[in-house]
Formats: structure tokens, C-alpha cells, sequence
């Protein structure tokens, strides 16, 4: 059973018997309930309290121990990096060495200083009397024989302190939490797992069960924590996954997806360094307030080089600041989009009614109706994006159009030379060269999707069979009006339909690979040829490395991460992609992501029962089917760390209103703060709303407040709670998750947390879409602590 060494137990916070069975059957320990300790003061107790002093002490000396080894490692590193940032000119091979130097230095000093806080957080004591200490990296005694002195979280070894049980110890005796602040070892909770152990007691409890609920009852501060010292055995298992294949993570509010997600591209980046390097993972949230709320985990995990974006951020050079309705989101979501967008860019492929007159060497010229039906009939044959059978069309034109001067002056005159000499003549008009382009012009996502959002001809035109006409009119907008997050997949659809004509950036990377090729062969003959070296030491580079090898290593050196260069280029795709609330994507933003990674190798966390965009999921298979088939893998998550059981127990009622077969998450903790309502005269509600934020802000003291309200109540809350709480700080944008109180939407606070919820106006949030239900258990589920509803309209049936 946990040996309970502590002095700060949570007080209210018990568990829940929800896991019984599971340590026989070898799924994990069986939880016991944490309850104050009252016991006289006796010479056993006095004894253990001494035991604790040294066991305290002795953890101390030993993390003091890590610590130093970790300030040296930083000592040594700055140095390094201060001597390679000195070197000047040199060789073209001492400047290049000195920018990979440069680079690895900057990246292991970033490692080293985001491990300062909980250095070190657990140890395992073996049944051969082995002892290692578990941490966030790996630290090594150069000078004994490398023994391991702290064993990164990450590694195999590490594995037992997360999964080992008394029925599946895995040689594993003991498993120890220490709970630290910055430098200091504050306390510990050990495990005895071996059955036989004199100091085995009479159940198991959960891993680090007060470890875990200390941690789950601390106040928030608007930045989401990594759970590295706490990670359970079920979310241990899907961390540690294979890379390849696509994996769901099917799990309910609080079984802890997006923690999971996050620590899963640490444990890749670290397995698969070599794999992922290279490419990058990308981890997609719902938001970019979702994003700057776990912006920290993976630094705190020593990881910089994923990138973080939303759907919306995956265009470079645009920026989704616009907003749709719910229905025109759907709109633009659909699959079908794909069809209008295809009809949209055929429409600009065009032909003559008759003919085209231009003027060519002060004599008319046609475009004919016939030359140009053909040129684009061939143009379309090739299959090509529109940009690239442009030049198909426009050859073919100019063709024609050399075929009619030549007729003009008699072509028994004239030779093949002539012939070039009057097409190149033709290609160089400015006035035919326009007219050829008017019929295919070159294109960009940009200019198309503008147009045809704007112009109601032009989207009649091209969605005549795929949308009615309340559909289009939802789609239609002013020129040059902001993109949306729901724009961007179409931008990016777009750009594939278009491609980019790039013969001169090719030319021009041509040239480029043709210098690194030489500038490599040149270096690989100075190493050669080295003077200084022995020939009998002399190790004949070009037997294991050729100059394109080197070459290519050369090109695709940078001074940029992989995720840095990913972020500028549209078509960069990834090692692995983790996606974070995945049910809420559309169609078209599926369609985004998986061009991203052909290789399918992704990690999809969600949960069907919270999505709310009229796009999104309602089943995995759904998604998944179009492009894997069968091929993909479940795993679930069944506990529920972070909402109380007082909470959970009435959003369960509203989870039974789904169209759903999933069960509601089993809480492990009570809170002993049931969920209170207040019904209030609608003239009243606002003054009602600034009491209750005071009252809950007064109860959780440092913690965090959010005020989840209907999008048509949001500016109004806002301003209002602002106005009448400014020494609270009462934040009123999306961002501001370090205020005491934040107001914001159903959908602004998908996989956030805080201390304490209100809920306001429930009936409106299920009132205002269609998946106003699966809005409102989103709502109820993002409390830690306490959960408050404010209402003047009646509740919700479920609620009542």
C-alpha cells in the first residue's frame, strides 16, 4: 500500500473506489481513500517522523547531487558555445562546422535550463537491489565508467516506474514520489509492491496516489503543467506507443488526452530522434488560445522543435483572423468543396464565343474558338494543376497562332528556322501574350477564393450542383474581407488544384545543388590530401561518405529547426502529426493534415461525445475510413483525473442526451463542493453575474475563474464584469488565461481547465446550435473544483 511520508495531504480531496479489481487483474492498483491521520502522539509515530527526517535528507543530498551535475553540464555547454560564437572566418569546412557547433550547443543549453524545476521526481528500488532515480533527461558520472545517475522518464528503463503493480511488479520493490520546489525535496510517498514485504499493508492505492491528487488540487495559473511525475499506467501505455500507423485516443473530460498527446511527441522525439528530426511533428490544437495554454509543456519536457499550430495556421503568409457562423463553417467544411472548387478553377479556363482579335506585326490575328477548345482539351488531358497546364495551353496557342502568320506570308516560303523566329515573335507581343493569358491565366489561392466568395455569378457558376441558394448566400462576403480558420483548408485545396508554375526556381535550384556538389567534392579532396595526418592514419573519406552525400547534407542544413522551416513552407510534410480535440475537424481540414503526413503516421486524440462544430465527428470510422481503411488503432481513456465526481455525476446527464454509446469517464476524486444553480429574474442576471464571479473568486483564492457564457452574451459579460470587478482582472479575450477570471465561449475553452466554472444561461448554449448539448457538456466538464449555473430562462431537461 502507499506508505504514506507526508505532511500536506489535499484535505477535502478523497478518491473514488472506481478502479476496484484492477490490481488482480494486473490493469493497475486499486485506490484507497485519502483521509486525515489522527493519531496520538506515541514513540511510533515519533520514530517515523524521524525515518522521514532521513529519508528526506538523504533524497536531498542525492538531488542536490543532480543539480550540481546539471549546473556543470551547463557551465561547460555555455563555455563551448562562447568559443564556437568567437571563431571567425576560416574555411568554408571551419564555418560550416562552426554553425553545427553553434546549433547544438543553443539546443542543449535550452534543454538543460527547461529542466530546472522537478529535476528529478521519482526513484524505483529493484529486487536486486538496484536503485535509479527518474527524472526529465538523462545524467551520466563521466568518471565512473558513465554510470547513470538519473534515468530520463523516457527511456525503457524508466518504463516500471509508471506501469509496475503489486500483481506485475516487474522486479520493481518499491516506487518512490518526490515532491519538490525548484531545488528542495519537500516530501515523498512510497509504494511497496512486493506482496511479501514485511511493510505491506492491506490494499494498493493509486501510482503516487497522493503525489497525483496534491497535483490535481493545486490552484491553476492559465498554463497548462506537464504530468511527467504522475503519468497512471493507462496513459503510459499509449505514450510509449509504435511510431507508425494511425493511433485514436478515444477519452472523456479529464482522463488527460492533451496531456498525453503532448508527452507522446516528447517520447517520439526522443525514441525516433533520428526519424523525426529531420521532418518534425506537428501537434494541431482547436485554437490558438488552446495553443498559448500549453505552450510550455514540451519546453518543460526538454522538446523545442515541435511545431504548434491550429488548422487555420497552416497556410503560410495568411492569417486566419476572421471569424463564420457555425453554418458557414460547415459549408466550407464540407468534402464537397472540393467538387466547387475544381468547377471554380475550370471557370477560368475559358474559350472564345467566336474569336479573339489582337494585332501582331500591324496585321490581325485570331484566337479562335476551335484553337482554343482544343489547346484547353489537351491542357486538361495532361492532368496537370491549372498553373502548369497553363503552359500546355499556352504552346498549344501559340502554335495555332504561328500556323496563321505563316499561312499569312505562305508557308512554302518558309523554314523550320523561320517558324521559331515567329513564334518567339509572338511569345515576346505584349498584346498577344495578354490575350493568350486571359483565357488561362496564372492564379493564386488567394485570387481565387476571393473571387469566388465575392461574387455571386462566379459561385452560382461553380456550386450549381453541390449548394442551393440559402448556401450560397451564407458563403457570400465582401472582397478582401478577412480569411477565416475555414478559408484556410480551401486555400490549401486551392494550391493543390492550382500547383505553382516554378521553372525558374527549379533552374535556380538547379544551379544551387550544382555548387554544393562541387564546393563538397572540393572538401572531400582537402580532407584527402591533409598533410598533418599520417598516412597510415589517414582515413580515406570518400570510402564512406561520396561528395552528393555531402552535398546533401550540406543543402539541407540550416540554421532553422525542422518545425521553423515547416512553418514557411505549405508543403513540408511531417514525421508524425498529433491532432488535439480531433472530432471537431472538418472534411476539408482532414484533407489539410493528411496531405501533411503521407506517411499516416499520427496520433488523434478527442472524444466524440464534445464535439461541436456542425462539421465535426460523429464516429472515427467516419473520419478515418476515406483514408486508411480498417488501419487504425483505439486506445482509451477511462479515468477522469480532473473533474470531480460532483461535477462529473451531473454532466453525465447531459452525456445520456448524446447520440452516443459512450459512457461518461469514472472520476477518481471528490471535490466536496457539489455543483450549486441560481435562478435570477432576466433584468437581474448581470448583477446577479458580478456577486457570483466575487463569491467564486473569494473561494478559490489564487486559482482560476472562466465565465462560459453564449456567444451572443459574450461581450456583453465581458465588459460588464470588467467594469464592475477591475481589481479582480477580469479577462475578456481569449488569451488572457492568467487572469484571476476569464469570460469566454463553449468554444474557446475546448481542453482548458480551470478552478472553478460558471456556467451561464445553459439553455441558450443548447439552444443556439445543433450541437448545443455536446456544448453544454464541454461547458460542465472544465472544472476542477467547484461549478456554479446562473440561469433565468429554465434549465436544460438534463439539469432540471
Amino acid at each position: 500500500m502507499p506508505v504514506r511520508c507526508t505532511a500536506d495531504a489535499p484535505g477535502p480531496v478523497r478518491t473514488r473506489g472506481i478502479l476496484a479489481g484492477r490490481a488482480s487483474a494486473g490493469r493497475g492498483p486499486v485506490p484507497v481513500r485519502i483521509r486525515p491521520e489522527v493519531e496520538p502522539l506515541s514513540s511510533t509515530r515519533v520514530d517515523r517522523e524521524a525515518v522521514r527526517t532521513r529519508e528526506i535528507a538523504a533524497e536531498q543530498e542525492y538531488v542536490s547531487k543532480l543539480y550540481g551535475k546539471l549546473d556543470l553540464l551547463r557551465e561547460e555547454t555555455t563555455r563551448r558555445l562562447r568559443e564556437t560564437l568567437g571563431q571567425t572566418g576560416g574555411s568554408p569546412q571551419a564555418r560550416t562546422e562552426r554553425d553545427i557547433s553553434t546549433r547544438m550547443y543553443t539546443e542543449r543549453l535550452t534543454q538543460l535550463s527547461a529542466v530546472e524545476h522537478g529535476l528529478c521526481f521519482g526513484r524505483i528500488d529493484q529486487d536486486d537491489g538496484e536503485t535509479f532515480h527518474i527524472g526529465r533527461l538523462g545524467l551520466f558520472d563521466e568518471d565512473n565508467d558513465y554510470e547513470p545517475l538519473l534515468i530520463d522518464w523516457r527511456a525503457p528503463a524508466a518504463r516500471p516506474f509508471y506501469l509496475a503493480t503489486a500483481a506485475a511488479r516487474d522486479g520493481v520493490r518499491l516506487r518512490r514520489h518526490l515532491r519538490t520546489s525548484w531545488r528542495q525535496v519537500r516530501d515523498f510517498e512510497d509504494e511497496i509492491l512486493d506482496l511479501d514485504a514485511a511493510e505491506q499493508g492491506q490494499d494498493l492505492g493509486l501510482a503516487g496516489e497522493a503525489t497525483l491528487l496534491a497535483r490535481l488540487d493545486a490552484r491553476r495559473t492559465g498554463q497548462m503543467q506537464d504530468i511527467v511525475a504522475t503519468i497512471q499506467a493507462e496513459q503510459d501505455r499509449i505514450i510509449r506507443a509504435g511510431l507508425n500507423g494511425v493511433l485514436v485516443v478515444q477519452g472523456g473530460p479529464g482522463t488527460g488526452k492533451t496531456a498525453v498527446a503532448l508527452h507522446r511527441a516528447a517520447y517520439l522525439l526522443y525514441t525516433f530522434r533520428e526519424q523525426l528530426t529531420k521532418r518534425g511533428v506537428l501537434v494541431v490544437g482547436p485554437n490558438t488560445t488552446f495553443l498559448s495554454y500549453i505552450g510550455q509543456v514540451l519546453p518543460s519536457l526538454g522538446e523545442t522543435g515541435v511545431l504548434l499550430s491550429t488548422v487555420g495556421g497552416l497556410y503560410p503568409g495568411i492569417t486566419a483572423t476572421g471569424a463564420d457562423s457555425a453554418r458557414t463553417a460547415e459549408i466550407k467544411g464540407r468534402e464537397s468543396m472540393v467538387k466547387v472548387l475544381t468547377a471554380a478553377v475550370r471557370d477560368r479556363q475559358q474559350v472564345p464565343k467566336d474569336h479573339v482579335e489582337v494585332t501582331f506585326d500591324h496585321e490581325p490575328l485570331h484566337l479562335r474558338k476551335s484553337d482554343a477548345t482544343a489547346a484547353r482539351a489537351k491542357a486538361r488531358r495532361s492532368r496537370k494543376p491549372h498553373n502548369l497546364g497553363r503552359r500546355i495551353f499556352r504552346d498549344a496557342m501559340f502554335e495555332a497562332l504561328t500556323t496563321q502568320v505563316a499561312d499569312r506570308l505562305g508557308r512554302d516560303l518558309l523554314d523550320r528556322r523561320d517558324l521559331d523566329e515567329i513564334r518567339q515573335e509572338l511569345r515576346a507581343d505584349a498584346g498577344v501574350a495578354a490575350a493568350v493569358d486571359a483565357l488561362w491565366p496564372e492564379l493564386t489561392p488567394t485570387q481565387v477564393l476571393d473571387d469566388l466568395l465575392s461574387d455571386a455569378t462566379a459561385l452560382r457558376s461553380a456550386g450549381r450542383k453541390h449548394l442551393d441558394d440559402d448556401e450560397r448566400a451564407q458563403l457570400l462576403r465582401e472582397r478582401g474581407a478577412a480569411w477565416t480558420p475555414a478559408d484556410v483548408a480551401l486555400l490549401d485545396e486551392l494550391a493543390e488544384l492550382l500547383g505553382e508554375d516554378d521553372t525558374q526556381a527549379q533552374a535556380e535550384r538547379d544551379r544551387q545543388q550544382r555548387e554544393e556538389l562541387a564546393y563538397a567534392q572540393g572538401v572531400l579532396h582537402i580532407m584527402e590530401q591533409d598533410e598533418e595526418i599520417a598516412d597510415e592514419e589517414r582515413l580515406r573519406v570518400s570510402d564512406v561518405l561520396d561528395a552528393e552525400l555531402l552535398a546533401e547534407r550540406q543543402g539541407t542544413r540550416s540554421d532553422m529547426t525542422a518545425a521553423q522551416r515547416a512553418a514557411e513552407d505549405r508543403t513540408w510534410t511531417f514525421g508524425h502529426v498529433i491532432v488535439d480535440e480531433a472530432q471537431e475537424l472538418s472534411a476539408m481540414a482532414w484533407r489539410v493534415l493528411m496531405r501533411r503526413c503521407p506517411s499516416r503516421s499520427m496520433t488523434l486524440v478527442g472524444d466524440i461525445a464534445q464535439t461541436g462544430a456542425l462539421g465535426g465527428a460523429s464516429s472515427w470510422d467516419e473520419v478515418l475510413h476515406p483514408y486508411v481503411k480498417d488501419r487504425w488503432k483505439l486506445a482509451e481513456l477511462t479515468v477522469n483525473y480532473r473533474t470531480p465526481a460532483e461535477i462529473m455525476d451531473l454532466a453525465a446527464n447531459v452525456l445520456s442526451e448524446l447520440d452516443t454509446d459512450l459512457a461518461a469517464p469514472s472520476s477518481v476524486r471528490s471535490s466536496g463542493h457539489p455543483p450549486w444553480t441560481r435562478e435570477v429574474a432576466e433584468r437581474d442576471l448581470g448583477t446577479e453575474l458580478v456577486q457570483a464571479v466575487s463569491g467564486e473568486l473569494a473561494e478559490i483564492g489564487e486559482g482560476r475563474l472562466a465565465v462560459v457564457v453564449p456567444p451572443h452574451l459574450l461581450e456583453r459579460a465581458g465588459e460588464r464584469l470588467a467594469a464592475a470587478l477591475p481589481e479582480q482582472v477580469v479577462g475578456t479575450e481569449p488569451d488572457d488565461l492568467e487572469s484571476p477570471a476569464v469570460v469566454l465561449a463553449v468554444e474557446q475553452v475546448k481542453g482548458l481547465e480551470f478552478d472553478s466554472v460558471l456556467v451561464v444561461e445553459p439553455a441558450a448554449i443548447t439552444g443556439e446550435t445543433e450541437r448545443g448539448l455536446n456544448d453544454l457538456y464541454v461547458a460542465l466538464t472544465r472544472a476542477t473544483q467547484r461549478l456554479g449555473i446562473l440561469h433565468s430562462a429554465p434549465l436544460p431537461a438534463a439539469l432540471r
